[in-house]
């Protein structure tokens, strides 16, 4: 646990999720984003893919979880500062698993911020999403 409102350089949080049917719908109802590359099946067919892909927003939204995820274990309390150098560098196929390696890079203990390494892979290793995260962390006490 956390005592001045930090996370430790290092520090590690993993998730991973089968990215699915109900998934990539319920997305992209949320978002409008109706792009046939999401949800027309046929039409993926003809191309190189071959099959739908999930949206990259959404395999971005699934490093959030990891950034929760490292909060709770640390204790502290944050909220996201924003996303940096955000590159989508091969498709998520509905039915993968991938899995999110979220690691504390650097502190600034002026801005009260932390910034974080995001990493995104599929089940068969192959990196599909990196990124850097950026986190204010709230002193401890206050926001509770």
């Amino acid at each position: 646990m956390s005592t001045d409102g930090f996370p430790e350089i290092g520090a590690r949080s993993q998730f991973r999720k089968t990215v699915g049917e109900t998934d990539v719908t319920l997305f992209a109802g949320l978002t409008g984003d109706l792009a046939p590359q999401h949800i027309d099946e046929e039409f993926m067919r003809t191309r190189p893919q071959g099959r739908r892909i999930a949206h990259g927003a959404l395999t971005l939204s699934l490093t959030s979880t990891a950034a929760a995820r490292l909060c709770a274990e640390h204790g502290l309390l944050a909220l996201s500062y924003g996303y940096d150098k955000v590159r989508f560098l091969a498709p998520v196929m509905l039915g993968q698993t991938v899995s999110v390696d979220y690691v504390v890079t650097a502190i600034d203990e002026a801005k009260r911020t932390a910034r974080s390494e995001m990493r995104v892979s599929t089940e068969d290793g192959r990196l599909c999403m990196v990124g850097e995260h950026l986190l204010y962390c709230y002193p401890p006490g206050e926001g509770d």
